[in-house]
């Protein structure tokens, strides 16, 4: 079974994709920036748009049947080496305890001059009722 989430983005319609899709037991999230209704937030702070972002991303799998404890995986993409110490640090306050294999790649650019950091998660959901 395949189940698909949406946030209500604007791109999700236009572009045809999906917040989230579940298959089976692994939940998988598209691209999250910190776009909030179609603001880029906290324009010039790295660290604070990676939170942002994995807090869309979190909110993303909770729809799905995820929580971060169940994250086995992220990727992060930067605009600038200069980014990856305050990103890190971000994916660091959220995922210590959890400690996904990550992945942290320098990029060209991303959509929105505004954007800093885009994230994806990956996690394997736990059965309903099972508990972390």
């Amino acid at each position: 079974m395949i189940a698909r989430y949406g946030s209500g983005g604007r791109w999700e319609q236009a572009y045809g994709y999906s917040r989230a899709v579940r298959a089976g037991d692994r939940v998988v999230t598209a691209g999250c920036t910190a776009t909030v209704g179609g603001v880029v937030q906290w324009v010039g702070d790295p660290g604070a748009q990676t939170l942002t972002a994995f807090r869309i991303a979190l909110d993303a799998l909770a729809e799905a049947g995820a929580s971060i404890e169940d994250v086995v995986r992220t990727r992060m993409y930067v605009t600038d080496t200069a980014h990856a110490e305050p990103v890190g640090l971000a994916h660091g306050e959220l995922f210590a305890e959890v400690r996904p294999a990550t992945t942290l790649v320098v990029v060209a650019a991303l959509l929105h001059p505004d954007m800093l950091v885009e994230v994806e998660v990956e996690a394997l959901a736990r059965p309903e009722g099972e508990a972390p």
